[in-house]
């Protein structure tokens, strides 16, 4: 199995393994975070229109992750809109990211930890 791949427990014994990607965990928590409201941008993120209409964004950049077999702990950098409060916002993000890795992925997360690396005011 690959270095990068986690095993989502109770799916051995019926078929065979399902690996899951660290890279896709980041994924689903980037993509759960922009969903909330007040979210600008993930920090870090490149938002040159070329790299953009290209479809070369990395959606998981500001997102670290460390999967075990059955526990997920998310780090989050992001950028907020001016005028939205931050502990609501970042609240949101952490209910949206626990819901939508659990539900995707079966796996528990354990914490979503949310840094607030900026303020755009766009």
């Amino acid at each position: 199995m690959e270095e990068n791949t986690k095993v989502v427990s109770g799916q051995k014994e019926r078929i065979g393994e399902i690996c899951i990607a660290d890279e896709v965990v980041a994924v689903i928590a980037a993509l759960a975070a922009l969903e909330v409201e007040g979210v600008d941008s993930m920090a870090g993120n490149i938002t040159n229109d070329l790299v953009g209409k290209l479809g070369m964004k990395n959606l998981s950049r500001g997102v670290k992750v460390d999967v075990t077999e059955e526990h997920v702990t998310v780090d989050l950098a992001l950028n907020i809109r001016y005028s939205f409060n931050i502990p609501e916002v970042s609240a949101k993000v952490q209910e949206r990211v626990i819901a939508a890795i659990e539900n995707m992925t079966g796996l528990k997360v354990l914490e979503v930890n949310v840094k607030i690396a900026g303020v755009n005011i766009d």
